[in-house]
């Protein structure tokens, strides 16, 4: 018995092919997207609590600090956050703050958390705070942490493969067009 080959007639790439590159273009471009708004964020926050360490250290007198508590939904736990006021004095004006960090006291279901808090704050002590010279009606107890900008490498692999998807579909597709063209 003898075999032989069937040919066929190779046919222009398919639309198919095409809808398929431009598909990985737009995935590696909201990779980009998404790893470019992620760094940007990152890079903020870093650079904020960076600029905080310029910020001059002072005393502040603690006049109130307690847990506060909220309920959104009957269905969500009771949250419990740390509030406090102290007063301090800079350039020989006297200030009120309210603000434990930049970013605020954090909620969280565990009372004893904010309970801490308080107890290391607490009403009538003596504590360190962070004074903005620049706006001196600005001040935190607890500096921000620089941690984001030692992360910035996790959302530039999101970038550097969208990049790399990108690359890698218009090659493939252009690869693909060039053989077709050569058989034609």
């Amino acid at each position: 018995m003898k075999l032989e080959l069937e040919t066929r007639e190779r046919k222009p790439l398919s639309p198919f092919v095409r809808a398929g590159s431009l598909y990985l273009v737009f995935v590696g471009l909201l990779f980009c997207v998404a790893g470019g708004a992620f760094a940007l964020l990152m890079w903020r926050s870093f650079d904020r609590a960076s600029g905080q360490r310029a910020w001059a250290e002072i005393q502040c007198a603690i006049l109130e600090s307690r847990v506060d508590q909220r309920k959104i939904g009957s269905d969500v736990e009771t949250e419990y956050s740390f509030a406090v006021t102290y007063g301090y004095s800079y350039d020989g004006k006297v200030f009120t703050s309210e603000r434990y960090s930049l970013q605020g006291a954090p909620w969280s279901s565990s009372k004893e958390r904010s309970q801490r808090r308080v107890d290391k704050f607490p009403g009538g002590a003596t504590r360190s705070c962070y004074v903005n010279p620049e706006d001196p009606s600005s001040a935190v107890l607890k500096l921000d942490s620089k941690a984001p900008g030692y992360s910035l490498w996790f959302p530039l692999i999101f970038i550097v493969g969208g990049i790399g998807m990108m690359i890698g579909a218009v090659r493939s597709d252009l690869k693909m067009r060039r053989s077709a063209q050569q058989e034609s």
